[in-house]
This record gives C-alpha cells, sequence and structure tokens, in this order.
C-alpha cells in the first residue's frame, strides 16, 4: 500500500515568502514520491496521537509524565523557550520610542557675588529610532521564529523523554519474560538432572550422562542468576529517568505487564500519510529556522543604510535664588539625526556575509532532517511489517518444538531416548522461545519509534496564526 508524499510544498513554503532585503527561497528538498515500505496493518490514523495509552497500562503512562516532569532534557528546552521569549521582548522594544524618566538637583554659585542658585528638575526624554529600511522590523520577526521553534523543541524534547521511557520499560517487561523463561528452563534441567541422579543410583544410568544431566542443570541456573541480574539493572535504569522512589515502583512492576495479546493491538496504523511529517517538532523548527536565519540576513543587511532618529524631552523644574521660587518648564523635539555609514572597515559586510551563510546552513540543515525523517519513518515501517510477518512462525515453531520436547522428556523417562537427544531438544526450545520474547521486544521497539518519527502526535499550528502569536 503506497502513500502520496507531499512534502516539496512543506519545504517551499518553509523557504519562501523572505522580504526583499533577504536571500531567495533555495531548491526544495528531494524527497520520494510515494512511501516505498509496506504499511502494517489497518486501523486509524487518530490513534497515533493516544500512544501509550494502547498498552492498557496505566503504569507506563505515570513513568512516562513521571520522566518529563524530571527530565533535564526538557526543563533544558524550557529554559531556552524563556530565553528566546525575552530576546523577542528585546527586540520588539527595538520598533517602539524609548522613553525615560529623570531627576536632578543643583546648588551653586556660578557668578559671584550673586546669591546662591538652587535648581530641580523633572522630566522624561524619548528617543525612536525609526525603522526606514525593516532592519529592526526583522530582527523581530526572527526573534518571534525561533520563539515559535522552541515551543517545538519543547515537545521535541518530550517525545524523546517518552520514547526513552517507554523503550526502558519495554526492556524490563521484557527481561521479566525472559527471566520466567530462563527459571522454567532451570527447573527443568534440575528435575532432569535429580531423575538422572536416582537412576545413576539404581545402576540404570552411566555416571558420565548423570554428570551431563548435572551439568545441564548448573548451566540453567547460571542463566536464570545472569537473566535476573539484567532485571535489576533494567530497574535501576528506569528508576533513574522517572526518579521515582524505587520500593514504589517495585511495588506497581509486580502487576503483569502488557502480554503478547495486547501487543499486537498496538499495531493498528493503517496509514501513515507522508504529510504527517509536517507534524514533526523537529522539521518544524528547523523550518522556523530557515524563516528566522533570512530574517538575520535582512537585519544585517539594513545597518548598510543610513539610519533616522528622533528625540525629545520634556520637564519641569524650580528655579530658587535670593529666596525667590520661579518656575522652569523646558520642552523641546529633536534633533532629528540622520546617520549614514562612511567607513567601518567592512564590518557590515562581513556581517551581512555570517548572516547569508548561516541561512544557507540552516536550508541546508532543514532539507537534511526532511530526508532523515522520511528514512525513520520508512526504517520503522519495515520493522513493524517484518517483525509481523515473522511472529506467526516463530510462535508456530516455538508451539511444535513445546511439543517435541515434551515428547521427548516423556521418551527418556521411559529409556527410548537419551539424555543427549533430550538436551539437544531442550536447546532448541529455549532458543526458540527467547526469539519469540525478543521479536516481541522489536516489534513494540518499532512502534515506540514510529511514535518518535511522525512527532507523537503532535498538531502543528499554521505558520500565519503562529508568527501572529504575541
Amino acid at each position: 500500500m503506497k502513500r502520496t508524499l507531499c512534502m516539496a510544498a512543506l519545504v517551499a513554503a518553509a523557504l519562501s515568502g523572505c522580504a526583499v532585503s533577504r536571500p531567495p527561497a533555495q531548491a526544495p528538498a528531494a524527497v520520494p514520491g510515494e512511501w516505498q515500505a509496506p504499511l502494517p496493518h489497518n486501523g486509524a490514523v487518530p490513534e497515533l496521537s493516544q500512544w501509550w495509552r494502547q498498552f492498557d497500562d496505566p503504569l507506563l503512562v505515570d513513568l512516562v509524565d513521571a520522566a518529563q516532569a524530571v527530565s533535564p532534557t526538557v526543563a533544558s528546552a524550557r529554559s531556552r523557550i524563556e530565553q528566546v521569549r525575552a530576546a523577542r521582548v528585546a527586540a520588539g522594544a527595538a520598533l517602539l520610542p524609548a522613553v525615560d524618566a529623570f531627576a536632578s538637583a543643583e546648588r551653586g554659585n556660578s557668578q559671584p557675588p550673586l546669591p546662591l542658585l538652587t535648581v530641580t528638575q523633572a522630566g522624561l526624554q524619548a528617543s525612536w529610532e525609526i525603522d526606514l529600511f525593516g532592519g529592526n522590523r526583522a530582527a523581530a520577526d526572527a526573534a518571534q521564529a525561533r520563539l515559535i521553534g522552541a515551543h517545538a523543541g519543547w515537545h521535541e524534547a518530550r517525545v524523546s523523554v517518552a520514547a526513552e521511557t517507554a523503550l526502558s520499560y519495554i526492556g524490563l517487561r521484557t527481561c521479566q519474560l525472559q527471566l520466567a523463561i530462563a527459571d522454567n528452563d532451570a527447573q527443568s534441567r534440575a528435575e532432569t538432572a535429580r531423575l538422572a541422579d536416582l537412576s545413576e543410583r539404581a545402576g540404570f544410568t552411566a555416571p558420565a550422562t548423570a554428570a551431563l544431566a548435572r551439568a545441564s542443570a548448573s548451566e540453567g541456573a547460571a542463566r536464570a542468576r545472569q537473566q535476573r541480574a539484567q532485571c535489576e539493572i533494567e530497574v535501576k535504569a528506569l528508576v533513574a529517568l522517572t526518579a521515582l522512589p524505587e520500593p514504589q515502583l517495585r511495588s506497581r512492576l509486580t502487576a503483569p505487564g502488557p502480554g503478547p495479546a495486547r501487543t499486537a493491538v498496538l499495531m493498528n496504523v493503517a496509514s501513515v500519510p507522508a504529510q504527517v511529517l509536517a507534524q514533526r517538532p523537529d522539521i518544524y523548527q528547523a523550518e522556523l529556522e530557515v524563516a528566522a536565519a533570512s530574517a538575520d540576513v535582512g537585519s544585517a543587511r539594513a545597518q548598510r543604510f543610513p539610519r533616522l532618529s528622533l528625540s525629545g524631552s520634556i520637564a519641569a523644574g524650580v528655579v530658587r535664588t535670593g529666596g525667590v521660587n520661579t518656575d522652569a518648564q523646558t520642552w523641546s523635539v529633536g534633533p532629528l539625526a540622520l546617520s549614514l555609514p562612511v567607513f567601518d572597515g567592512g564590518r557590515r559586510a562581513a556581517d551581512v556575509d555570517a548572516a547569508q551563510a548561516r541561512y544557507e546552513e540552516a536550508a541546508a540543515l532543514y532539507r537534511a532532517r526532511v530526508r532523515n525523517a522520511v528514512r525513520e519513518v520508512e526504517e520503522s515501517l519495515v520493522t513493524l511489517e517484518s517483525t509481523r510477518a515473522r511472529e506467526e512462525d516463530v510462535q508456530r515453531a516455538v508451539d511444535g518444538y513445546r511439543v517435541s520436547f515434551a515428547a521427548t522428556q516423556a521418551r527418556w523417562q521411559g529409556g527410548l531416548a537419551s539424555l543427549v537427544e533430550l538436551e539437544e531438544v531442550r536447546r532448541t526450545l529455549l532458543v526458540a522461545e527467547l526469539t519469540l520474547v525478543g521479536l516481541q521486544r522489536d516489534r513494540s521497539a518499532a512502534w515506540i519509534a514510529l511514535y518518535r518519527a511522525v512527532g507523537g502526535g503532535w498538531a502543528r499550528p499554521a505558520a500565519e496564526t503562529a508568527l501572529a502569536q504575541p
């Protein structure tokens, strides 16, 4: 099943709309016209926004919320928003007059033998740089675009933390399933060794055969202990991610996690339209960075043209001399000053060149990010389809090996099969069971990767609405 890919319009929109003083739009990124990977299952696209609740596991939802609340990555992204918001306010202030209040008091005798003179004064003075060539407006546009981009970056951080937490949780649940398999295998080997010892004492089993059974039991016990230690490490990692008290987390982990049946339901992704890439926060942020870099070029170019400024003041004061007070009110408008750059050693031209280079870098990074997003979605879909196609075969293999092991064990107990034959079938069954659990883990991991690849269900705001936000 193929899907039309509408990314060319997205790229063109990001690199167009620049002012006359800004660089022209770059060529659109080269993207495929269709998805090349088969989509996994039937379902509905709106389910993409309800990822974690589809596991039907309240603990996973709580873990994701807890990890996002304490993540330094999310905190850093939030701090970035505050920094860029302050820069946006400063850039917007350059478009408005600056007004300062002042007050002064002076006492002296400048012309003896005249009496002492006391002058007190308070007033307002204002200055305003008239934005003739749009340099300040371009700087304000760049700051606004970066503020919106910072919000998108904050959401990208949340998506990343959620995916990391979910992968860690799935890893722990997979480890628990592997531990259950290892424990069952160890118990089976121990029982075989016990029976072999009894048979050896009765003279029906050779000592070498009994030694093989004991060695197999020791191997199974060691594997179970190793798997248990790995599960402990997974718990520690989850505690570090979520900052939850370990006893509280362990008590909640005693409840069963999502089993294979529940995991299979998660794959209801009928279609992933190509335009869903437009909702990825990192792509939207890169698009806004292109717009901001373009505005920076316009601002840098405007610095090479004349600048016009206007100032003025109004004040009220009192002059006291010889015991007599005299009101003194003053006001002024001007000067209206025009400054024209003449020589700066090439500094302003270098600033324009640097801004142009940053713009070209941002455009190249944006195109690369679009291509990488397509790759990530395609890879996730390939893995989902591959694991889905293999799971049924692996499940049949596990069922067959279990029947074979049970039959071989019965034949061994009846003296019709050797212990070597039994151990060979046991090893085959163990590998098949671990393969099935690993396949289910890979499927869940691919599903989480798809969640991240499509932006976590984030809805991108309309560009014109977002840029108009205060």
